[in-house]
Formats: structure tokens, C-alpha cells, sequence
């Protein structure tokens, strides 16, 4: 189970950069509803697209999940 940061850092990282959901979801391959649900706690990314997002908003997997504060 991720950590309970990881929905709010994953939003404010795509609000830093401007990013619809539909975009990231788009980038990601993944559906609109799956961003969302990643943003909500609803659900959890796989271990792949986790690394895909600290790629593309260049912060390692640790801060995602909450492990490390920067």
C-alpha cells in the first residue's frame, strides 16, 4: 500500500506543471478515471507507471510515495 502522501503529491506536482488529468492520463496511456482515482486514494498506480511518473516530474519514486521530502 502507498503511503497516504502520494495522492496529494501527485496532484500538486501536475498543478505545479499545469497538467489537465486528461493529459498525464494521455502520456501515461492510462484512462482520465485512473489519474483521478490515483489523486483521490481510490487507487494505486502499478509499480511501472510509478516509475513513469517520477520520470516525467523528475522526483524519485521515494518522494511520490512519501518516504523522503524531497
Amino acid at each position: 500500500m502507498l503511503h497516504t502522501c502520494f495522492p496529494e503529491r501527485l496532484k500538486s506536482l501536475r498543478q505545479e506543471k499545469n497538467i489537465k488529468q486528461s493529459d498525464l492520463a494521455e502520456h501515461l496511456k492510462v484512462t482520465k478515471s485512473a489519474v483521478s482515482g490515483w489523486e483521490v486514494g481510490r487507487n494505486q498506480p502499478s509499480f511501472d507507471i510509478l516509475i513513469e511518473l517520477s520520470i516525467y516530474f523528475g522526483v524519485s519514486v521515494d518522494y511520490l510515495i512519501g518516504r523522503r521530502n524531497y
